[in-house]
């Protein structure tokens, strides 16, 4: 089993190269810091419009060092409106003419919050969680490799989203059970329970979606996607999505059914199939409450500026939005699957851990391995 996994991860690594040839021209940015900021009023039209004249010492690039000036409009739209402020790091936008540079104001820059951020949250799961929290880590890294490296590359290229995030997901979950649980019984029954859970959970989203009349474009960042890529399958993407959104749920409950028979088991190895499944079933019907309940509170925190909208619209119109009822679907069929992921992963468990032989007990191999 320890072969396989290590096979799986090799061709993981194989394909990426190739799904990364065709990669999309990226427009080039660079990074400055705000020196100076003035407001500067000015006519246009009937109005009194209102600019930021700010200057910014460049960090990076050909001119790092240099102070140039650049003028931000200001909208009185929060949603689209820079403000800067001496001191603030600033994403800037590059474009070389055939004589000159021309720089615009991208965004501001955020990456320094997300890195010590990460480190924290590092240190918190190595520091915890010992050995098992640096494989939890690794686990991580390897599923945004996945869904960056692999996953979007496959959906861009024109694979099927649905087909391309079950595989996606099921190599990820089988490479977390194995690297955080070991090389046994628990580590394959959880991988089978929950492959299995996002199976029924891609299915159940197909119907949804279809019956529901989704369009598959209930934001404004899947507008931008569609004038991008107008080409992409939305409605198999919004099931991607719920089926991604679904797979660290699911992963926390397969693994706690099948870690609970386990050692049931290895405790009382006189209990019986149905009497381990029993055990499983108890469990989880006290896990399914918490579980369920968070992923709801998951997507429902989301979608708070969305239900605070509803405040000002009728009911019938509000609950048949595109956007509250692909909110909702994707809350429901999330925790379907971890219902449907608790007497699967249950029975399976039990099977394994009763029937198969000790002498070809993974966990087994493994230390003859070593």
């Amino acid at each position: 089993m320890k072969k396989i996994i290590i096979f799986l991860i090799m061709i993981i690594f194989g394909f990426l190269p190739v799904f990364s040839e065709e990669e999309a021209q990226v427009l080039p940015s660079q990074i400055g810091v705000v020196q100076k900021v003035e407001y500067v009023d000015f006519q246009e039209g009937d109005d009194i419009q209102t600019k930021q004249t700010a200057e910014i010492k460049l960090l990076e690039g050909t001119e790092k060092g240099a102070v140039i000036s650049i003028d931000n409009m200001l909208t009185g739209n929060p949603y689209y409106d820079i403000k800067l402020k001496k001191g603030v790091k600033v994403v800037l936008h590059v474009e070389s003419g055939d004589d000159d540079i021309t720089y615009s104001i991208e965004d501001i820059k955020r990456s320094d919050t997300l890195i010590w951020l990460s480190l924290l949250f590092c240190s918190l799961l190595i520091y915890v969680g010992k050995k098992k929290g640096i494989f939890s880590l690794v686990s991580i890294i390897l599923t945004c490799i996945l869904i960056y490296f692999l996953l979007i590359p496959m959906i861009l290229i024109g694979i099927n989203p649905v087909l391309a995030s079950i595989i996606i997901c099921v190599l990820s979950t089988a490479i977390t059970m194995y690297l955080v649980g070991g090389f046994n019984q628990k580590s394959t029954s959880a991988t089978i329970g929950c492959s299995l859970s996002l199976v029924f959970a891609g299915l159940l989203s197909f119907v949804a979606v279809n019956t529901a009349h989704l369009t598959g474009l209930s934001n404004e960042n899947e507008i931008f996607l569609y004038s991008a890529h107008p080409e992409l399958n939305f409605v198999a993407i919004t099931i991607s999505m719920i089926i991604l959104a679904t797979l660290g749920a699911v992963m926390d409950v397969g693994m706690s059914i099948a870690s609970t028979i386990n050692e049931i088991y290895s405790v009382d190895n006189t209990k019986t199939v149905k009497e381990l499944f029993i055990c499983g079933m108890n469990v989880g019907r006290d896990i399914i409450g918490t579980m369920a309940n968070t992923l709801i509170l998951v997507y429902l925190g989301g979608s708070l500026p969305l239900l605070l909208l509803a405040s000002n619209i009728d009911f019938q119109k509000f609950i048949n939005l595109n956007q509250v009822v692909t909110e909702i679907t994707s809350a429901i069929i999330g925790s379907s699957a971890i219902v449907i992921c608790v007497p699967i992963t249950a029975f399976i468990a039990s099977e394994l851990v009763k029937n198969i032989p000790q002498k070809y007990d993974f966990s087994k191999l493994k230390d003859n391995m070593k």
